[in-house]
Parts: structure tokens; C-alpha cells; sequence
């Protein structure tokens, strides 16, 4: 099957409300209290894949004051979300909503179940009110509902379900990756020539709706205040403003903001915020030093979607690597070389300066310190382009760096689905541990 470029942002790019996997657990929680018409609910009972419960369990839920948790999340979508809405299920959250929410969790209403061995993404729902029982299973993304029933009965005309067929998002989207995955280099660059105005815009659009983030994040006090405090030390002449730090402010402040809860989307890549931060902020910070226009901007950023997406095509959505690091992160040098006016043996050796950099950051899940994790990647992104385009480029002889960027990148997703199994188990095991001994 043959996609096209536009199929790439389509698939791979979207607005999304706070971070995914709390997003993804509230979205099956929606669509299945949305089966109960109103009926007052009882319960709630969970079970999700080890990748949603690791990034489910300290970041901050959007419009709660720093709430946390699946349990908080799944109660919350079921009494106030809309399912219809997708990755911004929690935008109509009132505080009636919120109210109801922190009642039934505080009564022992919501169970979280952890299936260690399930592949993910993959979260199924079941909810019961006093006279029904409503069910729902996410899977394969984090916005693909793949089925409801209600009292054991499959529903199958949802409009929640219109786009379901035989596997929904999740058939296409494997689809897709597998179509990624068998390109070049050359044919990843050769996307670009395909962009019309409606993809332009489109990433404009994403542009805009992480800008407001940084925004946020540097003008008020949240998060872990990473880009702030950047901002900060430049003002005080500790540290030099350059694209480096420029690219570090704009990116970590978005990310403090949206790991602490504010109610403003981002424009993910790949089905991550935090990706979608990675892959467009500092290039956007980097425009500002160098001779382009705007619409080579925009072409860098959709070269960067690619790249993220064609990497994480071999990394799976969820591992122990972050994908921050060593997916957008490359996406995000691949669009910084791009503008700096590279051709594409700068572009595949800014890739590989970053993956012999950043390979081997773990995904700890999320929290407020993922905003430290998106300033080294922006950093090391606009690091990894300038030493490209000044000769310095990584050996093939080196670890798992290779003779081309495709087997490199390959070698990373070998690294995140082979190798690094029982590291993914093992940050799981200290997470929960953490959580016994603070219980």
C-alpha cells in the first residue's frame, strides 16, 4: 500500500490534551460512560498495558490543580469528558465534573489493573452503573477505539467507532509504518516536494498551538520551571543566549507547562505531546538566527514529523527509550540542518551525531521533569546540525551508529524493542516500588 505525505500528518500528527496516555485512558472512559445515557455510574475498572501505567502515574492532569493518576484520569473522562473530541476528551471538564470525579475515586470507585506482558498502547474500560455495564477497549493508539458493547453486547454503530473497520487507526497506522519503514533517505526528503498549502498550514497550525504552550510555560510559574529558569540565567548574563539556548527555552517551557497540567493542547507527532514539542520548537527557535523563509520553516518541520514517525516506526510507540530524545529529537536536527541549508549527507549526519549523543536516555514516564529530558534533546538537536554542516559527523565504526541513517535508525529500534525489555521492566518495578513506600 502507497501513502502520501499528506497521510503522514494526517496519521501522525494531532492536537492532543495533556499528556497521551492519561488522555488515552480518559478517552475509553468517555466513550464507554457515553453508552450509559446518563446513568449515575458506580464503578470504574481499568486495565492497561506497562507503558500507560508508567506514564500515567505522576504527570499532572489538564484543569485539576495538579491531580495525577489512571484513576483520576478514567473517572474524570467518564463524568465529564467527550469522547467525540478525542485526544482533548478532558476540554469540557468543569469543576461539577471534577467534583463527581474526586468522589468516586475517593470511595474506592476506580480500580487500575497493570497487564506487564499486554502490548501497547492498550486500555480497556469497563463501567458500571446501577443497572448497566458499559465496556470500551483503546488499542494500538492512543486515540483508536476499537470496540464498545454494553451488558456484554458489542456496539457497532457508535459514530465513535465510524472509522473502526477491521482495526481502525491501528490497521492504518501499521499500515503506514510498515510503508515508513521501506523508505530511503532520499524518498523521506522526497515527502517534501509533495506538501501543498493545506499541509502548510496544517503545520503552521502546530506551530501556533505549541507556541502558546512555551508561552505559557515562560510567563508563568509551572511545571518543574525549567524554561524559565533559562530564561532567567540569560537575563543574568550566567549563560549565553544562542540558538542552542534559544531552542532549549522555547522548547523546555512548553514542556513545563504541559507536564503541569495546563489546559492548553499541544500538536503531537508520532502520539506524543512531548514529541510533537521536540520535533517543532527548536526549529522554530532557530529560524530566528539563520536566512530562511517561511516556507522552508514549514517544509523543516514536516521533514522532522517524518523523521520522528519513521523512527518510530522501528521503536514502537511506547519504550524504555525516550522517544523525545532519540526520535523528535532527530526529527528535530534533521529540520534544523534542513534550514541551515544542508543537503542530505548533512541531514544523515545530523542524525547520527544525535543518536550517538542522546541513545540511552531512558523514558521514566512522564512528569514534570520530562521538560530537563526536552532541553537536552532541542539543545543536542541544533548541537548535532551545526557540527554536520562544520564536517563533524559520528563514524559508522562507532556503536550503533551505522554506515546510513535508515540503519541507523533501524539500530535504534532494535536497541528499544530487543535490548533495552528488561530495562523497561525493571524502571516499571522501581516506579512501583516508589509508590508503596510513599503510600
Amino acid at each position: 500500500m502507497t501513502f502520501t505525505v499528506k497521510d503522514v500528518l494526517r496519521m501522525e500528527v494531532a492536537p492532543a490534551l495533556g499528556c497521551t496516555e492519561p488522555g488515552a485512558v480518559a478517552l475509553g472512559a468517555a466513550a464507554a460512560a457515553s453508552l450509559l445515557k446518563g446513568d449515575d455510574i458506580r464503578s470504574i475498572e481499568i486495565w492497561v498495558d506497562a507503558n500507560v501505567y508508567k506514564n500515567g502515574i505522576a504527570v499532572s492532569i489538564p484543569g485539576t490543580d495538579g491531580l495525577c493518576g489512571l484513576a483520576m484520569s478514567s473517572a474524570l473522562g467518564a463524568m465529564g469528558g467527550d469522547p467525540a473530541l478525542k485526544l482533548q476528551v478532558l476540554e469540557p471538564v468543569d469543576d461539577v465534573a471534577l467534583a463527581r470525579a474526586q468522589a468516586l475515586e475517593a470511595h474506592g470507585g476506580v480500580t487500575v489493573n497493570l497487564l506487564p506482558d499486554q502490548p501497547g498502547p492498550y486500555i480497556r474500560t469497563v463501567i458500571r452503573s446501577e443497572r448497566q455495564i458499559a465496556e470500551s477497549v483503546v488499542q494500538g493508539a492512543h486515540d483508536n477505539l476499537v470496540s464498545l458493547s454494553l451488558d456484554g453486547a458489542p456496539v457497532t454503530d457508535s459514530p465513535l467507532l465510524a472509522a473502526a473497520g477491521t482495526g481502525g487507526k491501528g490497521s492504518s497506522l501499521a499500515e503506514l509504518e510498515t510503508w515508513l519503514r521501506e523508505l530511503t533517505m532520499d524518498e523521506l526528503l522526497g515527502l517534501l516536494d509533495d506538501l501543498d498549502a493545506e499541509d502548510l498550514a496544517f503545520i503552521e497550525e502546530g506551530v501556533e498551538t505549541n507556541i502558546r504552550l512555551a508561552e505559557y510555560g515562560i510567563d508563568h510559574s509551572c511545571g518543574l520551571g525549567v524554561g524559565r529558569a533559562l530564561e532567567r540565567l540569560a537575563r543574568q548574563g550566567l549563560i549565553q543566549r544562542d540558538m542552542i539556548l534559544a531552542a532549549r527555552i522555547l522548547t523546555s517551557s512548553a514542556a513545563d507547562a504541559r507536564m503541569a497540567g495546563v489546559k492548553l493542547p499541544a500538536m503531537s507527532s508520532a502520539g506524543s505531546g512531548n514529541h510533537g514539542l521536540t520535533a517543532i520548537l527548536p526549529i522554530w527557535a532557530v529560524k530566528d538566527f539563520v536566512d530562511t523563509d517561511h516556507t522552508t520553516v514549514l517544509k523543516a518541520i514536516a521533514l522532522s514529523h517524518i523523521i520522528t514517525g519513521f523512527i518510530k516506526a522501528y521503536t514502537g510507540r511506547l519504550s524504555a527509550l525516550c522517544g523525545c530524545s532519540v526520535a523528535a529529537g532527530a526529527g528535530a536536527t534533521a529540520g534544523i540542518a534542513y534550514i541551515l541549508g544542508g543537503d542530505k549527507h548533512h541531514i544523515a549526519g545530523a542524525i547520527a551525531n544525535l543518536m550517538g549523543d542522546l541513545t540511552g536516555v531512558i523514558c521514566d514516564g512522564a512528569k514534570a521533569g520530562c521538560a530537563l529530558k526536552l532541553s537536552t534533546a532541542a539543545g543536542t538537536a541544533v548541537q548535532a546540525a551545526l557540527f554536520s554542516l562544520q564536517g563533524v559527523q559520528i563514524r559508522p565504526t562507532d556503536g550503533i551508529i551505522a554506515c546510513t541513517p535508515e540503519q541507523t535508525m533501524q539500530n535504534v529500534g532494535t536497541l528499544s524493542t530487543q535490548g533495552m525489555i528488561a530495562t523497561d521492566r525493571t524502571i516499571l518495578q522501581i516506579m512501583l516500588a516508589k509508590q508503596l513506600v510513599e503510600g
